[in-house]
């Protein structure tokens, strides 16, 4: 089922937030002969712990976990750098013989990997100032007109309300001297040299929204507040990028007497579930994924995933050996 010199094989496991992608990462790559890559935007970051779900160490158990901890906070998190940093762990592990396990929560580092991205030019931050700017001189709506007369095609993928995306387009057509969704189609190279199978998780609706309840709740119970706090004592830049994360930005308002502890459970709550409303949405579009409907810490679901991996020619125990690499 796995000639020898074919290649490797790489897990994918998606999922919303909650639905327990880190402990099936452990359990599959403890089986599997793997190490855990992290696919997430804000595990990346130092320092933010808690409200990023970064599994403890206890948990880990052993299990090498890769891609987390590595960016400082002033640091910008791009598809484009994650999938540079990703190409150099995968072919860490496979001079070691170990299978990659990706745990993914932003579903756009994962395409980027697998897919490749497209030559995009770097930021300006001039020409963005300028961009911003203009909006206030100019009525409502400013900057998706000049977007529609650029591309019309991203104008009509992109709200007139998303500033952030019509300014990153605009620049990118400006810069590129072409339609952003011209760039978009060329230059993609799709990874080479693994095969990737994906699984996903998709627990019931109301069940995840439960854990996400019950999980924040749990995170502010371990220290979060106390970790918003060091980390702003320590002098960080409170308009860096992790600031602005689910949770970080509540608590910092807690901290200004801007909301009180209750309230800001509240609105942690309530925009974790909208997220993993916006994740679950994005991963139905990913192409080739087999689903299950447990969460990643039960034990049938876990064996359940773990026969169709089996099915796939996945071995328990081998790594990338069988392969021939």
């Amino acid at each position: 089922m796995n000639p020898k010199n074919s290649p490797p094989f790489l897990v994918a496991i998606a999922g919303p937030t909650a639905s327990g992608k880190s402990a099936l990462g452990v359990w599959l790559a403890e089986r599997l002969g793997g190490e855990v890559v992290a696919c997430d935007s804000t595990q990346l970051y130092r320092g933010f712990d808690i409200g990023t779900a970064k599994p403890p160490v206890a948990e880990r158990r052993g299990v090498p976990h890769q891609l987390i901890d590595v960016l400082d906070p002033q640091e910008a998190a791009t598809a484009g750098g994650y999938r540079e940093r990703a190409l150099a762990v995968l072919e860490d592990l496979r001079h070691r013989k170990r299978m990659p396990v990706l745990t993914v929560g932003t579903g756009l580092y994962l395409r980027a990997l697998l897919e490749g991205l497209a030559e995009i030019p770097q930021r300006s931050e001039e020409l963005r100032a300028r961009l911003r700017a203009s909006t206030e001189e100019h009525p409502t709506g400013h900057l998706h007109r000049i977007l529609r007369k650029l591309d019309l095609q991203a104008a009509q993928k992109i709200s007139p309300a998303d500033g952030q995306k019509l300014i990153r387009a605009i620049e990118v057509c400006l810069l590129a001297r072409k339609p952003i969704s011209e760039v978009h189609r060329l230059g993609r190279k799709p990874l080479e040299g693994w095969r990737a199978v994906k699984i996903g998780l998709m627990p019931p609706r109301e069940e995840l929204y439960e854990r996400i309840d019950a999980r924040t709740s749990s995170m502010l119970e371990q220290g979060w507040m106390r970790e918003v706090q060091e980390l702003i004592d320590k002098g960080l830049d409170e308009n860096a990028k992790p600031f602005d994360f689910i949770g970080y930005r509540e608590l910092r308002a807690v901290l200004r007497n801007e909301l009180s502890i209750e309230q800001a459970r509240e609105a942690i709550q309530q925009a974790t579930r909208r997220y993993a409303k916006r994740q679950v949405t994005w991963f139905r579009k990913e192409s080739g994924v087999q689903w299950f409907s447990g969460f990643g810490d039960d034990s049938e679901s876990q064996a359940e995933i773990l026969k169709f991996l089996k099915s796939q020619g996945i071995e328990e125990g081998r790594g990338v050996r069988e392969t021939g690499v």
